[in-house]
């Protein structure tokens, strides 16, 4: 039996068609797609992970946190992006972008410990080449949902507020 939805609908209307510019139901997955943005614009922005991240400004995590966001429901740090296409990303491109991302990030995290000091990711010699590859991921996807892609990072309470909202 297949049910279809009314259009008479309460909730026709109601949803806003964007969260922060990006389209919501553009892709299934958006929440997962918001958390993997976040990470990846937090890890590709050296002047936020200095003035914040280094600084020990409040409301933004640390490096843990944004890996954590990069991985914890998408499980990139055991498969590819590539299984997501058409579900968080877009296309094979974005998702080989990620892939490399989350690979320059996880080499970095395992040399380093994810206990470690901020100092210690932003020390290692590996990292210009991590933010590089998180900045392509984060521009691309970005660019795709409508957004800035030079816009600074939001808060993890705004993510929570705007992944809550819709």
């Amino acid at each position: 039996m297949t049910v279809q939805g009314s259009d008479s609908s309460s909730r026709r209307g109601r949803r806003s068609s964007t969260m922060g510019g990006m389209p919501l139901n553009d892709m299934p997955w958006w929440r997962w797609r918001s958390n993997v943005r976040s990470a990846l614009h937090m890890l590709s922005d050296p002047v936020f992970q200095r003035e914040v991240w280094l600084a020990g400004v409040d409301g933004y995590g640390d490096v843990t946190d944004a890996v954590y966001r990069l991985v914890e429901d998408t499980w990139l740090d055991s498969w590819s992006a590539e299984k997501y296409v058409g579900t968080i990303f877009r296309d094979s491109q974005e998702a080989a972008l990620v892939d490399t991302a989350v690979l320059r990030v996880l080499r970095i995290m395992h040399q380093v410990g994810p206990d470690a000091q901020v100092g210690a990711y932003l020390e290692n010699q590996g990292w210009p080449e991590a933010v590089r590859a998180a900045r392509d991921a984060h521009v691309r996807m970005a660019v795709a949902d409508g957004e800035d892609p030079d816009a600074p990072p939001r808060t993890l309470e705004v993510l929570a507020i705007m992944t809550r909202s819709a």
